[in-house]
């Protein structure tokens, strides 16, 4: 299917590829072609200048990203950005608002009883060697309940949309999910560039995440007589989310701190400042587990605080999201989330989870083996889009190469049946013109001491290299402002 003219002219749908803006589907937007049309009355000139200055618009507010993958990585770049939004109507999202909420339920239900009671582990309901030997275990936060008894306070739950029209749970992102700023900053650029298209499409508000999250920050935080005292703790400025850090910190209004600015006195953590010392009640760390404290962690961390955690223990002081959330990060324990939910809640999951095959089991194994070439294979533990391997574009050394890594590691690898994520029209400036990509949708659930809070929205990434699943942003990937209609 194609456009005839304008900026949409040549436009084609790849074969066996469900395109959200062209193609025909139960879910599908019915005014994307009203959109459609506003993007195809533009000159090209007159949207290359539409472009240009949403570009400008993210160079002044500093938002950049760093492309590691690249020869010489780390260097910044502008975060591509797309104006053509992605939408998704409101009965779908009331769907997967439930999905993740009860998602989001079952992973901390299971959080707290791994390190409790181990009630899944005992009825085999989930291998607890899977378990205690994934290498975010933390075995101190055994027999420990965080404040408010919630341990995934922030979730990042990457969805895709397949062929079927359905969206399906990819992976969750529990230890330190980033993204919401770019959120925020593509529906700040979409307002000053192309404000006139909000007032013909009821969209639902992006702009109230911060305070969403400065609740759910105060809802643990440790009882008290004074107004509870949150910080963002952040490696530094060489971090790659950085930006994020600072953004949040400035629109939540508290502090943004790195580990030389916190100390940890009778068990009690302070923040010092040019009028003495104050107490902290709760840090939203954006650090990984392994440098949080160099008493409890990795004795060389420069980045934490020693003895944050004997504080924690103690119960002065909540850590966002809590040390050992990354068990339920891992691949493997992600493809058992379906269970969880059968477990914990007695429902069924109203998101499916992409099948996966955890390599760690005998029998996932012989098939991940004799059907390699159909799969996609990932590491259990590392994100960003690292270590994916789409193998029905490997060569047969490629592939004999992959298959021993598996065979002398399994427990370290996952497979998938490749999922032709959906594709949404996308300016490329090269030609000048709207191309299909693929897109996924990364979500932000809240868990609060007080109730759970959805973004209604999300981060829409695009795989701006034509034909590319990648979507992540450390890969060259872009993203699109996601509009939920009210």
């Amino acid at each position: 299917m194609s456009e005839p003219n304008g900026l949409f002219a040549g436009y084609a749908v790849p074969d066996g590829t469900l395109d959200e803006v062209f193609t025909p589907f139960p879910h599908a937007y019915s005014n994307y072609s009203g959109i459609r049309e506003v993007f195809n009355e533009l000159h090209a000139g007159d949207f290359q200048r539409l472009n240009e200055s949403a570009k400008l618009s993210f160079l002044n507010q500093g938002i950049t990203y760093a492309v590691y993958s690249e020869d010489g990585g780390g260097r910044e770049k502008i975060f591509p950005f797309d104006l053509f939004p992605r939408i998704i109507g409101s009965a779908e999202w009331t769907k997967l608002e439930s999905g993740l909420e009860q998602r989001n339920r079952a992973l901390n239900e299971f959080l707290r009883d791994v390190y409790g009671k181990g009630a899944i582990l005992r009825e085999k309901v989930v291998p607890a060697e899977l378990v205690k030997s994934s290498t975010h275990y933390v075995k101190s936060m055994e027999a420990f309940v965080p404040p408010g008894e919630i341990y995934t306070h922030v979730c990042g739950t990457d969805l895709v949309r397949h062929t079927d029209g359905d969206f399906y749970v990819l992976e969750d992102n529990l230890r330190s999910p980033s993204g919401v700023s770019y959120v925020l900053s593509n529906r700040e650029a979409m307002r000053r560039t192309l404000y006139g298209m909000f007032r013909h499409v009821p969209v639902e508000a992006v702009n109230e995440y911060p305070a969403m999250l400065l609740k759910t920050l105060q809802s643990v935080a440790p009882p008290r007589e004074d107004s509870p005292r949150c910080v963002v703790l952040t490696p530094g400025p060489f971090n790659s989310a950085y930006y994020e850090h600072s953004l949040l910190a400035r629109m939540m209004d508290c502090d943004l701190v790195e580990g030389p600015d916190l100390y940890v006195d009778d068990d009690t953590v302070y923040l010092k400042t040019i009028n003495g010392r104050r107490r902290v009640d709760v840090i939203y760390r954006r650090i990984d587990d392994a440098f949080l404290d160099p008493e409890a962690f990795r004795k060389d961390s420069i980045l934490g605080v020693a003895g944050l955690m004997r504080a924690y223990a103690k119960g002065r002081v909540a850590i966002v999201n809590a040390p050992g959330t990354g068990i339920a990060d891992d691949k493997a324990i992600c493809a058992y989330v379906p269970d969880m939910i059968r477990f914990y809640l007695k429902e069924e999951p109203i998101i499916k989870n992409v099948p996966t095959y955890i390599c760690g089991r005998p029998e996932d194994l012989q098939y991940t083996l004799e059907h390699l070439a159909e799969l996609v294979v990932k590491p259990v533990d590392m994100s960003g889009g690292y270590g994916v391997m789409i193998c029905d574009r490997l060569t047969k050394a490629e592939l004999a190469e992959l298959a021993e890594k598996i065979k002398a590691d399994p427990r370290n690898y996952i497979a998938q049946p490749k999922i032709m994520l959906s594709t949404h029209s996308t300016y490329i400036e090269e030609e000048n013109r709207f191309e299909p990509r693929h897109i996924d949708l990364r979500t932000f659930t809240l868990l609060g001491g007080d109730k759970t809070r959805i973004l209604k929205g999300g981060l829409t990434r695009v795989a701006l290299k034509k034909g590319s699943l990648i979507v992540n942003s450390s890969q060259g990937g872009g993203s699109k402002d996601t509009w939920v209609i009210c």
